[in-house]
């Protein structure tokens, strides 16, 4: 079995671009609500909503490497060991 790099690759990056939109959200309006209460509102909290739009960028963009990397270190091993994973398709009619 061998694995499509480029498919996986771009599984890992829409993966690591919702986890980034995640952590972008969290670290903007969490910062947003630290600066309400410790009265500090300023351009650092507005410079930290472009946390919305950098972090998923730079996650999706290390997604999508992880995934190349994974991908051809799983091939590289596979053709040695010869794993045998199965995966199921369930549109597939037997």
């Amino acid at each position: 079995m061998k694995i499509k790099i480029f498919d996986f690759s771009k599984i890992h990056f829409i993966v690591f671009g919702f986890i980034g939109l995640i952590f972008g959200i969290l670290y903007s309006f969490g910062g947003l609500i630290y600066d309400i209460i410790h009265n500090s509102v300023g351009y650092g909290t507005l410079l930290a909503f472009f946390a919305l739009i950098g972090m998923p960028l730079i996650f999706s963009i290390f997604g999508f490497l992880l995934g190349l990397f994974i991908g051809i270190i799983f091939n590289f091993i596979n053709k040695y060991l010869k794993l045998n994973i199965q995966l199921e398709d369930k549109n597939e009619k037997i």
